[in-house]
Formats: C-alpha cells, sequence, structure tokens
C-alpha cells in the first residue's frame, strides 16, 4: 500500500508489511501517545480489523493485536481505556468510506496465524532507559536491571529495612500492572523461585513492587516502563546464559551493597530498626559480597 491516513491524535501510514503509527504530540492527544511517539506494527502481530461509529460524528478504524503480540498490551492487562486504546483510530465520519477500504486492504494481509495467540513480542517494547516516580520510591530500568529507590515521604517500614532493590531481567519472570487509574494500583515484579512463596498482600509491604498515588506513576510513565521490563525478561528467556553467568549473577555490586547498609544505617539510628534487625541484615548483605 504506502499510503496515509490521517486521523485525530494520530497517522497510519501502511507500509508493505506493517502499519506505522504515527501519535501527535499535542496538548490534547492522550498522555501515553505522546510518550510512544512511534510504533511499528507488523501485519504478522494482528489478529483482525474493524470499522465502527465512533462518539460525535466520528467512525474508528480498530487493528486488534494477537494475544501476546504485543509487550504493551499484554502489560496492561485489559485496563486501558477506551481513548488510550494505540490501535484505535478516530477519524471524521466523512472519511467512512477511506477507511473501509483501508480496513479490508489489512484484513486481506492477515494470515491464518491470526487467530492464534504469539508465542512471542512482535510489536517493539519502548526503548529504555526509563524511570519514573511512584508515591513511595524511584523507579528505573536501564534495559538489564531494574531498580527501586525508597522515598522517606512514603515507603512502608517494611521496604525500608529491605533497603532500595535492584532486581536484573534474568531474576523476573514478568511483570503484573495495576493501572494507577484505580485506588490501588502498583507494578509488582514477579521473580523467578518465588512461585511458592507467600507474597505480600499488599504491594506497600512488597519490596519488589512500587505503590501509585494521584500525579505518582500515571499511565504514560509506568505503562511502557512495564512493557520494556516484560519485554527484557522474556527476550532473556530466549537468550542463552553466557558461561559463568550463573556464577556472576550471584553477587552484588559492592556499591550497592554500601549504599544499602548505609541506609540501614539510618534506618537503626532513627530507631526504626532494632539492634537485632541491623545485624542481621547487615550480615545478610555483606554475605552478598
Amino acid at each position: 500500500m504506502g499510503d496515509v491516513l490521517a486521523g485525530i491524535h494520530a497517522t497510519w501510514e501502511f507500509e508493505t508489511d506493517a502499519v506505522l503509527i504515527r501519535f501527535e504530540r499535542g496538548i490534547r492527544a492522550p498522555k501515553l501517545f505522546q510518550s510512544l511517539r512511534e510504533r511499528r506494527i507488523p501485519h504478522e502481530a494482528l489478529a483482525s480489523v474493524t470499522l465502527s461509529p465512533g462518539k460525535r460524528g466520528t467512525v474508528v478504524l480498530h487493528a486488534v493485536p494477537r494475544a501476546g503480540a504485543d509487550p504493551l498490551m499484554e502489560a496492561a492487562a485489559g485496563q486501558l481505556k477506551e481513548g488510550s486504546d494505540p490501535y484505535r483510530l478516530v477519524l471524521p465520519a466523512d472519511r467512512e468510506t477511506l477507511a473501509e477500504y483501508y480496513a479490508d486492504e489489512l484484513r486481506a494481509l492477515l494470515g491464518p496465524e491470526a487467530a492464534e495467540p504469539a508465542h512471542r513480542f512482535l510489536v517493539a517494547a519502548p526503548e529504555g532507559p526509563l524511570q519514573f516516580k511512584a508515591y513511595d520510591g524511584k523507579a528505573s530500568f536501564d534495559g538489564g536491571q531494574v531498580a527501586f529507590r525508597w522515598f522517606w515521604t512514603g515507603a512502608s517500614s517494611a521496604k525500608w529495612k529491605a533497603g532500595d532493590q535492584t532486581f536484573s531481567v534474568r531474576e523476573l519472570s514478568g511483570v503484573e500492572w495495576r493501572s494507577p487509574d484505580v485506588f490501588d494500583g502498583y507494578l509488582r515484579l514477579l521473580r523467578r523461585g518465588h512461585a511458592g512463596e507467600m507474597q505480600p498482600a499488599q504491594a506497600d509491604q512488597d519490596p519488589a513492587a512500587v505503590v501509585f498515588g494521584l500525579g505518582y506513576g500515571p499511565v504514560h510513565e509506568s505503562l511502557p516502563f512495564a512493557a520494556a521490563v516484560l519485554a527484557a525478561v522474556r527476550a532473556a528467556d530466549a537468550a542463552p546464559v553466557p558461561v559463568g553467568a550463573v556464577s556472576a549473577t550471584g553477587r552484588r555490586d559492592p556499591a550497592d551493597i554500601a549504599e544499602r547498609i548505609r541506609h540501614l544505617g539510618e534506618l537503626h539510628q532513627a530507631g526504626l530498626v532494632t539492634d537485632e534487625e541491623f545485624a542481621a541484615k547487615k550480615a545478610e548483605l555483606l554475605a552478598e559480597l
């Protein structure tokens, strides 16, 4: 095809093997669209294409992704509001005939696998490094490690006792994202080897999670973050483990250990950690060197 269809807040360019979606960055555009900027959706990542009436004299061209094809939609797990769905192109009603033409063209390009879940991610995840401020800490991701740095003003005593956290993507099995648009939103890292263990019921007690709040962890920051981490975890699953990597991952960065011990000492001095807890946790951290 190679044509362009301009809608409200986005433009779709129809390439030979994909749809290139460019999002507007205007003040009225959803913040998630502004954050994503541009996405290339291979035809093989699509399950179906629909065209339906929209609100206030519009029509909506909707390219529905296959289950498992897009890390962003996998992380969202159906929690995105309709207006923030990056696969919806809203058009004025007078472009309905043109939109129907492109819908038919896309449908004709879908293969027999469209009805099946994808076995790997087919759409690229947002690129790092990424970071955002949650209510109880700052989350950052450099492509290989996720770090949580707790805030005095929001973190629970359980998280302060555990200290700042750093997780290699090879330590993780997945990511759980609960939208900040609900009361108890959070981002939780799912760790390998912990499936049979009891996780803290509340994310504010789990050192592998950050909690959201009003203005903290907004969708346009925390969801691309979750998608990027999820894609990195899946990529690590598929990649062979280098020789010596197992022994190397058992050791922590000495600078990180020193920083966590410093935080632990501050908690001890503030009376938030007992002498016994301080000694035990310090010994545990030193054993990781």
